[in-house]
C-alpha cells in the first residue's frame, strides 16, 4: 500500500472512524414565502461582507434557498440591503 501512496503513513488507515453529522435546524421551518421587505430576516442569510450564504451553512431547503437569493437580490435593487459591506476607514 505504501508503494501507491508513499507519503501516507499506515496510521492514517487506522483512524477511519465514522463521524456523525448533525443536520442543521431550518431557520424558516415550513415557511412557504420569503418576503423581500423583511430585511432583518434576510440579513441572517448574508455574511459580514454582504455575500449570500450557501444552504449547507444555513440549513434551508433548496426551494427556500432560491427564494432567499431572489428576495435578497430584490432588496438590494430597492436599496433595502447593501450590495457589499461598508468599509470602516
Amino acid at each position: 500500500m505504501n508503494a501507491i501512496y508513499p507519503m501516507q503513513t499506515s496510521s492514517n488507515f487506522k483512524n477511519n472512524k465514522q463521524r456523525t453529522v448533525r443536520k442543521k435546524q431550518n431557520p424558516l421551518k415550513d415557511a412557504k414565502v420569503v418576503d423581500y421587505l423583511d430585511v432583518k430576516l434576510l440579513q441572517k442569510f448574508t455574511n459580514d461582507q454582504g455575500k449570500i450564504l450557501p444552504r449547507r451553512i444555513t440549513g434551508v431547503t433548496a426551494y427556500q434557498q432560491r427564494q432567499i437569493a431572489a428576495a435578497i437580490k430584490h432588496a438590494r435593487h430597492l436599496a433595502l440591503m447593501p450590495f457589499v459591506a461598508q468599509d470602516i476607514a
